[in-house]
């Protein structure tokens, strides 16, 4: 009896769609008539989107649909397709490097947001709006500085940071109240073992009550001394 493994099998191209569908490409590929062809094509699209739904929220998903058929088939798909056919060359070129941003945060436990914030603020004319957005950074740095410190922290520390990181240019009144936060640990639920542990005890304290009864003295009807 021969079993049929996977090591003999031939390699995936796209592991994510299947051996039935790279089956089914394949047989596309060896039809005759081109109408059939994009009949079976249309159909193992289809295909495709139902396995695989998160490309649905891909910007042109139909397109890269497309272009995994032609991976797939190994370039050898013969179809009319509503889209330009890729090449084996295009798979080869390697995406631009993305840049790791470089730039030093004065205070880490406030992130790179709260600069850019103070940036933005200091960039506003209008009094009211800028104060507005003053108090709004200064109730976030609060709220950041308590969330990686887990401590409290006064008012007068905020504003002090606040000044430096403006370079002076932004501030807040002296008595002026920040929203409060606290720190509050995530709260410990209770576990599986000490359900457990309350039923072993429930189910021990009847095996007690049971043990305890079984050795009860049973009374005897047959003596003639208990009839009268």
């Amino acid at each position: 009896m021969n079993f049929d493994y996977n090591t003999t099998r031939n390699e995936l191209i796209l592991a994510e769609y299947g051996r039935n569908v790279q089956n089914m490409v394949k047989y596309i590929c060896g039809l005759s008539d081109l109408e059939e062809r994009n009949k079976y094509a249309q159909a193992v699209i289809d295909l495709m989107g139902f396995l695989n739904p998160h490309l649905r929220d891909v910007a042109d998903f139909k397109h890269k649909l497309w272009d995994h058929l032609h991976i797939i088939s190994g370039y050898q798909i013969e179809v009319d397709s509503p889209y330009p056919k890729p090449t084996p060359e295009a798979a080869l070129v390697k995406p631009a490097h993305i840049g790791y941003p470089q730039q030093r945060i004065k205070y880490k436990h406030y992130g790179k947001t709260v600069e850019v914030l103070i940036d933005r603020a200091l960039a506003v004319d209008e009094p009211e709006r800028r104060a507005a957005m003053v108090q709004g950074i200064a109730n976030f740095m609060k709220m950041a500085y308590v969330t990686w410190n887990k401590d409290t922290v006064a008012d007068e520390t905020i504003l002090k940071n606040l000044y430096e990181l403006s370079g002076g240019k932004l501030q807040l009144e002296e008595n002026i109240n920040l929203a409060k936060v606290e720190f509050r640990p995530p709260v410990s639920r209770p576990s599986m073992n000490a359900g457990r542990g309350r039923s072993n005890n429930n189910n021990n304290n009847k095996g007690r009550q049971n043990n305890n009864n079984n050795n009860r003295p049973r009374s005897n009807n047959n003596n003639p001394k208990q009839r009268h």
